[in-house]
Protein backbone atom coordinates (compact mmCIF):
# COMPACT_ATOMS: atom_id res chain seq x y z
CA UNK A 1 0.00 0.00 0.00
CA UNK A 2 1.81 3.38 -1.01
CA UNK A 3 -0.26 6.92 -0.14
CA UNK A 4 -1.18 8.21 -2.93
CA UNK A 5 -3.10 11.84 -2.26
CA UNK A 6 -4.68 13.98 0.55
CA UNK A 7 -7.58 15.38 -0.27
CA UNK A 8 -9.27 19.05 1.17
CA UNK A 9 -12.22 20.36 0.26
CA UNK A 10 -12.82 23.71 -0.74
CA UNK A 11 -15.18 26.39 -1.37
CA UNK A 12 -13.64 28.28 -4.02
CA UNK A 13 -11.28 26.15 -6.46
CA UNK A 14 -9.58 28.57 -8.65
CA UNK A 15 -8.28 30.80 -5.57
CA UNK A 16 -7.37 27.34 -3.62
CA UNK A 17 -5.09 26.12 -6.84
CA UNK A 18 -3.91 30.07 -6.87
CA UNK A 19 -2.72 29.45 -2.86
CA UNK A 20 -1.24 26.42 -3.60
CA UNK A 21 0.68 27.04 -6.53
CA UNK A 22 1.83 30.44 -6.16
CA UNK A 23 2.45 30.42 -2.16
CA UNK A 24 3.09 27.07 -1.61
CA UNK A 25 5.03 25.93 -4.81
CA UNK A 26 2.91 22.45 -5.92
CA UNK A 27 2.83 21.98 -9.24
CA UNK A 28 -0.59 22.02 -11.23
CA UNK A 29 -1.88 18.93 -12.96
CA UNK A 30 -5.15 19.52 -13.96
CA UNK A 31 -9.01 19.55 -13.69
CA UNK A 32 -11.18 16.74 -13.24
CA UNK A 33 -15.54 17.08 -13.31
CA UNK A 34 -16.35 12.88 -11.02
CA UNK A 35 -19.98 14.00 -11.54
CA UNK A 36 -21.02 10.60 -9.92
CA UNK A 37 -19.93 12.20 -7.12
CA UNK A 38 -21.10 15.85 -7.62
CA UNK A 39 -16.94 17.63 -7.52
CA UNK A 40 -14.82 19.31 -9.50
CA UNK A 41 -11.07 18.16 -8.34
CA UNK A 42 -7.90 19.85 -9.43
CA UNK A 43 -4.50 17.66 -8.39
CA UNK A 44 -1.73 19.32 -7.34
CA UNK A 45 1.67 17.15 -7.15
CA UNK A 46 4.24 17.27 -4.12
CA UNK A 47 6.48 14.74 -5.36
CA UNK A 48 5.83 11.49 -4.95
CA UNK A 49 2.11 12.56 -3.30
CA UNK A 50 -0.58 14.38 -5.00
CA UNK A 51 -2.98 17.16 -3.35
CA UNK A 52 -6.54 16.79 -4.74
CA UNK A 53 -8.57 20.17 -4.12
CA UNK A 54 -11.77 18.77 -3.63
CA UNK A 55 -15.12 21.35 -4.60
CA UNK A 56 -18.71 20.11 -5.17
CA UNK A 57 -20.85 20.98 -8.46
CA UNK A 58 -24.25 21.59 -6.27
CA UNK A 59 -25.76 21.56 -2.94
CA UNK A 60 -26.98 18.16 -3.71
CA UNK A 61 -23.79 16.96 -3.50
CA UNK A 62 -21.71 14.64 -0.25
CA UNK A 63 -18.85 17.14 -0.12
CA UNK A 64 -21.16 20.62 -0.16
CA UNK A 65 -22.76 18.57 3.28
CA UNK A 66 -19.60 17.91 4.72
CA UNK A 67 -18.58 21.81 3.79
CA UNK A 68 -21.58 22.80 5.45
CA UNK A 69 -20.98 20.75 8.35
CA UNK A 70 -17.02 21.09 8.68
CA UNK A 71 -15.76 23.81 6.81
CA UNK A 72 -12.96 23.72 4.29
CA UNK A 73 -9.99 21.54 4.88
CA UNK A 74 -8.53 18.08 5.32
CA UNK A 75 -10.81 15.15 3.70
CA UNK A 76 -9.46 12.02 3.45
CA UNK A 77 -6.33 10.37 2.93
CA UNK A 78 -6.00 7.66 0.00
CA UNK A 79 -3.97 5.11 0.25
CA UNK A 80 -3.14 3.30 -3.36
CA UNK A 81 -4.13 -0.70 -3.48
CA UNK A 82 -2.63 -3.43 -6.09
CA UNK A 83 -5.96 -5.68 -5.38
CA UNK A 84 -9.03 -3.63 -4.35
CA UNK A 85 -11.56 -6.00 -3.97
CA UNK A 86 -8.87 -8.58 -1.83
CA UNK A 87 -8.13 -5.59 -0.01
CA UNK A 88 -11.92 -4.85 0.35
CA UNK A 89 -12.67 -8.28 1.73
CA UNK A 90 -9.66 -8.15 4.08
CA UNK A 91 -11.38 -5.20 5.50
CA UNK A 92 -14.51 -6.35 5.78
CA UNK A 93 -13.42 -9.87 7.46
CA UNK A 94 -11.66 -7.04 10.50
CA UNK A 95 -14.92 -5.54 10.72
CA UNK A 96 -14.31 -2.27 9.72
CA UNK A 97 -17.35 -0.01 9.02
CA UNK A 98 -17.32 0.50 4.93
CA UNK A 99 -18.56 3.58 3.03
CA UNK A 100 -18.96 0.94 0.25
CA UNK A 101 -19.33 -2.48 -0.11
CA UNK A 102 -17.95 -2.72 -3.66
CA UNK A 103 -15.50 -0.43 -6.13
CA UNK A 104 -16.84 2.36 -7.26
CA UNK A 105 -15.54 4.66 -10.26
CA UNK A 106 -13.26 7.33 -9.30
CA UNK A 107 -11.03 10.38 -10.58
CA UNK A 108 -8.34 9.45 -13.48
CA UNK A 109 -10.74 6.05 -14.17
CA UNK A 110 -9.73 3.90 -11.03
CA UNK A 111 -11.85 1.89 -8.61
CA UNK A 112 -12.17 3.35 -5.50
CA UNK A 113 -13.94 2.86 -2.00
CA UNK A 114 -14.25 4.15 1.13
CA UNK A 115 -13.49 3.20 4.69
CA UNK A 116 -16.12 5.39 7.74
CA UNK A 117 -13.79 7.69 10.02
CA UNK A 118 -15.06 5.43 12.99
CA UNK A 119 -12.96 2.36 11.70
CA UNK A 120 -9.90 4.47 11.37
CA UNK A 121 -9.38 6.54 13.98
CA UNK A 122 -11.61 10.04 12.68
CA UNK A 123 -9.93 9.22 9.22
CA UNK A 124 -11.99 9.47 6.05
CA UNK A 125 -10.06 6.51 4.22
CA UNK A 126 -9.73 6.38 0.64
CA UNK A 127 -8.46 3.15 -1.34
CA UNK A 128 -8.07 2.94 -5.32
CA UNK A 129 -6.65 0.94 -7.88
CA UNK A 130 -6.16 2.13 -10.77
CA UNK A 131 -7.95 0.46 -13.97
CA UNK A 132 -6.77 -2.27 -16.24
Amino acid sequence: MLLDHVGVVVRDLDSAVRFFTEVVGLRFEGYEVVEEQGVKIAFLSAGNVEVELIAPLSSASPVAKFLEKRGEGFHHLAFRVKDLSDTLKRLKAEGLRLIDDKPRKGARGRKIVFVHPKSVYGILLELCEDEG
